[in-house]
């Protein structure tokens, strides 16, 4: 639908955590008016139902991703689309009916757990500050095919993580640095970087609010079987030990991971 300039600024102020659930919601509550135009007074009056009985709105959890199903040329392509199977993972855990027991006051947006999946380390969704982020993950691997030692990927490699420095031919990869990116790969024009590993990257307990913090990532890059074990092991925990409906990272600093010992430096 066509929104008026001062309707499409306003929703352009939300936080961008709820934006795109706000504006979705303008939109219907506009179309079932029989709009044909959104004006601010739909802005407004939205607005001041959300305030007014925003419980309604919450879901319990949200799964938010990143554009790169739509044509950016840094997407990493694992072969898996998590988003379907990780909102049907959040769901069984009815985490709704369980902050509503946790939570004395109606509950706010910002008591939803939220999920976050980038297609690439840029992070665009942002997902070292939700309770659990995802970054897709292409680790590089020496093939059989001779390098040309073109220096394709060293202006590549963002981390200068690649060396064509003796004692070896071909590229060398300084694994502290790299990121997973998967551009090396890519640009290599005699296939002598090939994709190795691929999955996911795990970052766990990231929050905005009076007290911020980064998510903290697990060592290693793991499967999509894996790591939707690894939420659901996180989900489990975050209800076992939650007390007052607080964030899952403020769960993490007061427990710790130790019952993600069983996927310590585990990959695939």
């Amino acid at each position: 639908m066509e929104w008026d300039k001062d309707a499409e600024q306003a929703v352009g102020t939300v936080p961008f955590f709820v934006r795109t659930r706000v504006k979705k919601r303008v939109e219907t509550e506009a179309r079932q008016a029989g709009a044909a135009r959104i004006t601010m007074e739909h802005v407004t009056a939205c607005k001041q139902r959300s305030l007014h009985h925003q419980e309604n709105e919450v879901q319990g959890f949200t799964v938010e991703s990143c554009f790169g199903q739509s044509g950016c040329p840094n997407r990493i392509d694992t072969g898996e689309n998590l988003s379907k199977r990780l909102e049907s993972l959040l769901r069984a855990h009815n985490l709704k009916e369980f902050m509503q027991g946790r939570v004395s006051d109606p509950l706010k947006l910002h008591h939803e757990f939220r999920v976050t999946l980038a297609d690439c380390p840029n992070g665009c969704s942002r997902p070292q500050i939700v309770d659990i982020g995802l970054i897709s993950a292409a680790l590089p691997a020496r093939s059989d095919s001779p390098c040309s030692e073109c220096g394709a990927c060293l202006d590549a490699c963002r981390e200068k993580g690649i060396t064509l420095a003796e004692p070896e031919p071909g590229p060398q990869f300084d694994w502290r640095r790299c990121l997973a990116c998967g551009q090396c790969a890519r640009v290599c024009p005699t296939g002598a970087i090939a994709q190795g590993l691929s999955g996911y990257r795990i970052l766990l307990g990231g929050k905005l609010g009076r007290h911020p913090q980064l998510g903290r990532e697990l060592s290693g890059i793991f499967s999509a079987e894996t790591t939707l074990a690894i939420i659901d092991a996180c989900l489990a925990h975050f209800k076992a030990e939650n007390r007052h409906g607080e964030r899952f990272g403020e769960v993490l600093n007061r427990t710790g991971l130790d019952f993600l010992a069983a996927y310590a430096h585990r990959s695939a």
